[in-house]
């Protein structure tokens, strides 16, 4: 005899941990700067990117943010780092997903049209100097997805690399 199939355990899919996600991406300029943006919401540096909204997947919320904030329609290449993020009340615990952008030609940075309610200002940092323009998590995930470019990807916890997981 073969018992009738119940449906999913709803209790227990609600119970399940649920995180934010975001997705930044690396864009660099043919003189190896990091393209950096300022929002105009706070103050604070950062990569190009930002949430990943519903059913969306971190790729495409990388190039959804590329075209709103920047004006940019370019693809992101490989995944250069993964970085959880431990909850800090209000926020929820979050995974940061970092992809290359390759290299903008000069035509595609002179290009580029900020967004006025969203960002103000753009630089290119080379990568030395990220530690000093971007906050202390922020510049460890993008150093470090930096350093993964052409070598593969790195996982990291609130931007420090993971040796053994």
């Amino acid at each position: 005899m073969i018992e009738a199939q119940t449906g999913p355990d709803l209790a227990y899919i609600a119970s399940v941990t649920r995180v934010r996600a975001a997705a930044g991406v690396v864009l660099r300029d043919a003189a190896g700067g990091v393209l950096v943006v300022h929002p105009t919401y706070k103050d604070v540096w950062e990569v190009p990117g930002g949430t990943v909204e519903l059913d969306e997947s971190p790729a495409e919320a990388a190039v959804r943010e590329l075209k709103e904030e920047l004006g940019l329609s370019v693809p992101v290449g490989a995944l250069l780092c993964v970085d959880w993020v431990p909850p800090s009340p209000p926020w929820d615990g979050g995974l940061m997903f970092v992809f290359d952008g390759g290299v903008l030609s000069t035509e595609q940075v002179s290009s580029i049209q900020l967004r006025p309610e969203e960002l103000d200002r753009l630089q290119f940092v080379t990568p030395e100097r990220l530690s000093e323009i971007l906050i202390p998590r922020m510049a460890r995930r993008v150093m470090a997805a930096v350093s993964a470019i052409g070598r593969g990807g790195a996982y990291l916890e609130d931007g420090f690399s993971v040796a053994s997981v």
